[in-house]
């Protein structure tokens, strides 16, 4: 068996329209959005009488996809809204950035704070972990030029 393509990472949040300008005052694209339920969706995520508003979101280049789905039934267990970055499971989605300091300043401005400092790592990158709403951590990676 080969994997094509990683086609999206899917996102659970409560409040769709801030998890939406999130990702938009990022520089992600709105693709479409709209409402799931059924019994073949039931069957595909296991869970009897789901009602989801989903959002998919496609960044400019076009090679990568996050979908934010509200459910709006079943209602599901509580999460923790900040967990630390070294908590298992899937803890943050890389964007790389032309600009660092412009994405986190567009994405403080919605209400998202550092997680840790803005960091060179090397003479590669320069990095930092974000947190947004529903407690999403997006790490930032700005690529340095040779003496940059």
């Amino acid at each position: 068996m080969a994997i094509k393509r990683m086609d999206h990472v899917g996102i659970v949040v409560d409040d769709l329209p801030a998890a939406k300008a999130f990702f938009i005052a990022l520089g992600l694209e709105l693709q479409g959005e709209g409402q799931v339920e059924g019994a073949s969706i039931d069957r595909v995520v296991g869970i009897d009488g789901v009602r989801s508003e989903i959002a998919f979101l496609r960044t400019p280049d076009g090679h990568g996809q996050v979908e934010l789905s509200k459910f709006h039934a079943p209602a599901g267990p509580a999460g923790d809204a900040s967990p630390p970055p070294n908590a298992p499971g899937i803890r943050h989605i890389t964007f790389a950035v032309d600009d660092i300091d412009s994405a986190v300043a567009g994405l403080q401005a919605l209400g998202s704070k550092l997680v840790g400092t803005v960091e060179r790592y090397d003479d590669s990158f320069r990095l930092c972990y974000v947190r947004g709403p529903e407690g999403i951590i997006v790490e930032l990676a700005q690529e340095l030029h040779p003496g940059g």
